[in-house]
């Protein structure tokens, strides 16, 4: 093909990609290469008390004909199905105590769909010609973000502070938002949009309650929306391990998915928020696909109605988490300590990865991760993470990205084969 035929935006989405090389390396070990250790990618675990609780709802929903008919049979509208998108309202209501109706909710094929349409219609050119921005308010943030926008730098980022636990051991440490360095940033006059996630992918930092609602007072002040994104967070899936809090205000936008649920296959996502906002969303899916995927949508309906996915997280999901987080921070210690290399990992207060610091470490993360492919062992290298910062930081060189829901002893192997690589390249 000639090159000269293809767009911007086609030559930008033809390029590797930081997620487009992780979905690419997650789909190779999961069906063709199953000696592959698989630490990367966000791929939930199959908790058992979920799949069987997943598979009873199928075979319930296999002996409704109706059910049937509308799941494979027809198009539901572009915001979703109606029973759907009134009973998620109703839920949200019911935890935020907020007035939410069906016309602020509208669903998405993912959580992922979901930020690509919220980020386009805020960020790029407007109708001023002004160039308008998404700020992260904390850096490192979630690596399937930075190249869904449809024009160039699109993002900045503000560069964390940077804490050690007291309590904690001198491995643990753990990223604060800088709120002088986001007040300055939104006062250059071209931010459309806050975007941070919670727990933030990949540190697993639950930002605190405190930081949280002064980047509202931030967003109120500065006329903005306030992105949430909540895939691992409350109020489900709930794989939290520090206690927080459902908030909400009129400006935010929250993020929902049924992936880290357990259901990445049925790719559901939920935007709830100001109406403008989700009838924009429903009208973006509308011109990009007619409508959403309807499984997930009919599979978790009865749970929403009677709210008991709010209670599937806390009784399953967490705990099984939990067991795995404690695990395999024992193995770290365990690795690290024989191989005699200086390491941290980030306060693991949500989500299912652990963020690795190896502050000495020789070369970048990303040929690090290169080296650990050629062992059998996939992780995700610290620079994906780091992008929209105006300024290099060494750190975002010496970090990677572990997921430690698979088998425990794939996790162990591999745990001790990068401890193993990095006094290697220590």
């Amino acid at each position: 093909m000639n090159p000269e035929v293809i767009s911007r935006v086609g030559a930008k989405w033809s390029q590797v990609t930081g997620i487009g090389e992780l979905m690419e390396d997650l789909g190779h070990a999961l069906t063709v290469d199953p000696e592959m250790r698989m630490l990367g990618g966000g791929n939930p675990a199959l908790v058992p008390e979920f799949m069987q609780a997943a598979q009873q709802r199928m075979a319930a929903m296999l002996r409704e004909p109706e059910a049937m008919a509308s799941l494979l049979g027809n198009y539901d509208p572009p915001r979703g199905h109606p029973r759907f998108v009134s009973a998620f309202a109703a839920l949200l209501r019911s935890i935020y105590h907020a007035d939410f109706e069906p016309e602020n909710v509208a669903v998405t094929a993912g959580s992922q769909c979901a930020t690509f349409f919220l980020i386009n219609l805020f960020a790029g050119r407007g109708r001023g010609r002004k160039r308008h921005k998404i700020l992260l308010p904390l850096c490192p943030e979630y690596l399937g973000y930075a190249d869904q926008g449809l024009e160039e730098d699109i993002f900045v980022a503000c560069r964390p502070k940077v804490e050690w636990p007291a309590g904690a051991g001198g491995h643990v440490f753990k990223y604060h938002v800088n709120l002088d360095a986001v007040r300055e940033r939104l006062g250059q006059g071209d931010i459309a949009a806050m975007l941070v996630s919670r727990p933030t992918n990949p540190s697993g930092n639950v930002i605190s309650e405190d930081e949280l609602l002064s980047l509202s007072d931030l967003a109120l002040r500065h006329d903005i929306p306030l992105i949430l994104d909540q895939a691992y967070g409350v109020p489900f899936p709930a794989i939290v391990h520090v206690p927080v809090k459902p908030i909400y205000a009129p400006h935010f936008i929250l993020l929902f998915s049924l992936s880290k649920i357990g259901l990445p296959g049925t790719r559901t996502g939920i935007v709830a928020g100001p109406a403008s906002v989700t009838s924009a969303v429903a009208s973006m899916t509308a011109v990009a696909g007619l409508a959403n995927p309807s499984l997930g949508q009919h599979l978790v309906l009865p749970w929403l109605e009677d709210g008991s996915i709010l209670e599937m997280g806390p009784r399953w999901l967490q705990p099984f988490y939990n067991a795995r987080r404690l695990k395999a921070r024992e193995w770290l210690e365990e690795a690290f300590k024989r191989a005699h290399v200086p390491w941290a990992i980030h306060a693991d207060e949500g989500a299912f990865f652990h963020w690795l610091w190896l502050p000495e470490l020789s070369t970048t993360s990303r040929e690090f991760c290169r080296r650990l492919k050629a062992h059998k062992v996939l992780t995700v290298p610290g620079e994906y993470f780091f992008y929209g910062l105006e300024e290099d930081w060494p750190h975002r060189h010496q970090c990677l990205r572990i997921n430690y829901s698979g088998p425990e002893k794939v996790v162990r192997e591999a745990i001790h084969i990068i401890a193993r690589e990095a006094a290697r390249c220590h």
